[in-house]
């Protein structure tokens, strides 16, 4: 099948790579009663220890940029580590302060958590931010032009498509995630309590790779954007990291893929188009939304 290149440079598919750092907060969101329980915390406090260098490191030698979402409280945590994503090249953006899942919060809430996330960030690196991803939950109607007003202008939590699409509250891009581009539905492993519940194994590395390999070359070949969501302490394990280099290798094999931040693709597609196409999911889950108001 034959596609006409819509990335820059006559690319023909575009590769966006994001990192979550959350520390332990996220699996304090997940488990709560986790609190206290510090072997298991260990696990996730990891990405700080060694998988941020790792993963660092493995983006310097490929030359891939990438996005980092970082809550405010990790900021505060680790202030030098985030420094030192940006000193990169990295982009960084928002999510929230603590990790928290935006279905238990109410609007006022939402918009509180995003703030002090934001100001956590600012204050750090002092300057603005493009991107944003909540941890966990949908955000309430209205909550996107709250981002548009602080200057986001992307967003990846959500799914329904291949290519990037815009929002129906506010002029926000989202790049849209699939779990199979994810570390943690394969590598999540926690054995008491189970985390995910249900999950207490250990995907093989050569499957996942596999996997991870045929999405990528069919992404390519019918020219999409290939969103991928990691975790310091899941993929920056001294083996599993192995597992990203040799995608990253393929992808670099090709020649013709964009490599971008969200920001870039967000701007890229913003640039090329003024809308959705007609028919296209978020439409329809609008024009059903309105109705039923």
């Amino acid at each position: 099948m034959t596609q006409n290149p819509k990335w820059p440079g006559g690319a023909r598919s575009a590769v966006i790579l994001t990192v979550d750092f959350n520390d332990d907060l996220g699996i304090r969101t997940q488990a709560p009663d986790i609190a206290g329980r510090e072997k298991s915390l260990s696990v996730w406090r990891y990405g700080a220890k060694r998988g941020v260098d790792r993963l660092l490191a493995t983006l310097a030698e490929f030359e891939v940029p990438s996005s980092w979402f970082v809550p405010g409280q990790v900021v505060r945590a680790h202030r030098d580590l985030v420094l030192r994503i940006d000193a990169a090249g990295h982009e960084i953006g928002v999510s929230g302060d603590a990790c928290e899942d935006f279905d238990a919060l109410d609007p006022a809430q939402q918009k509180h958590a995003f703030d002090q996330g934001h100001a956590a960030l600012a204050e750090a690196l002092g300057r603005a931010f493009e991107g944003f991803r909540p941890f966990a939950g949908n955000w309430a109607p209205g909550f996107g032009r709250h981002l548009h007003a602080r200057g986001i202008a992307w967003t990846s939590a959500w799914h329904g498509d291949d290519l990037p699409y815009y929002h129906r509250d506010a002029p926000l891009i989202e790049l849209p995630l699939h779990p199979e581009l994810e570390d943690e539905p394969y590598f999540a492993f926690n054995l008491a309590p189970p985390v995910p519940i249900g999950q207490s194994r250990i995907a093989s590395y050569r499957e996942v790779l596999g996997n991870w390999t045929r999405d990528f070359e069919a992404f390519h070949r019918f020219g999409l954007c290939f969103v991928m969501r990691l975790h310091p302490e899941i993929i920056g394990t001294a083996g599993r990291i192995g597992v990203l280099r040799a995608l990253l290798a393929t992808m670099r094999e090709r020649g013709d893929v964009w490599f971008a931040t969200g920001a870039q693709a967000a701007a890229w597609w913003r640039e090329r188009r003024a809308a959705n196409e007609p028919g296209h999911p978020v439409e329809i889950f609008e024009h059903h939304r309105s109705a039923v108001r």
